[in-house]
């Protein structure tokens, strides 16, 4: 090997690693400014399960587009549905079975289970679904929101 040859291909090594280092800084960084493609966000109805996944006396958090939404099952095998965030501080709520209430473990708001706020500092109750059975299933929609 002659002198001009072995610079010849140190220069292309390293020109290949300098491409393949900006490659890694760029790729990241195009791919997190760049948004993923994502499906209707906004559904106007979900099938959130089977009546005999939900157990007696419990509650079950599911994704209504961008927020959870909570379906409970009572003592007496009535079914609910809200939001399941708090109109407080936007914290997620959950299912006390003791009590049959819905809580907001941020600063104990309560909730009744048709969403009315009895307790604690949230301003507002929440708000309900419609609920629809079919086939054994279990579909909530935006029917009753404001």
């Amino acid at each position: 090997m002659n002198k001009q040859t072995r610079k010849k291909f140190l220069d292309t090594l390293l020109g290949g690693g300098l491409v393949a280092w900006l490659g890694a800084i760029i790729y990241p960084v195009a791919r997190y400014l760049v948004p993923p493609r994502t499906p209707d966000i906004n559904p106007d109805s979900l099938d959130v399960g089977k009546v005999a996944d939900f157990p007696t006396n419990s509650a079950k958090i599911v994704r209504f587009g961008r927020k959870p939404a909570i379906v409970v099952r009572d003592k007496n095998d009535n079914f609910h549905a809200l939001t399941a965030v708090c109109t407080h501080l936007d914290c997620t709520v959950q299912y006390k079975s003791d009590t049959e209430q819905i809580w907001c473990a941020c600063h104990n708001g309560i909730y009744d289970l048709q969403g009315n706020n009895i307790s604690g500092p949230p301003p507002r109750p929440l708000f309900q679904f419609k609920i629809n059975f079919k086939n054994g299933k279990i579909f909530i929609s935006r029917e009753n929101m404001a």
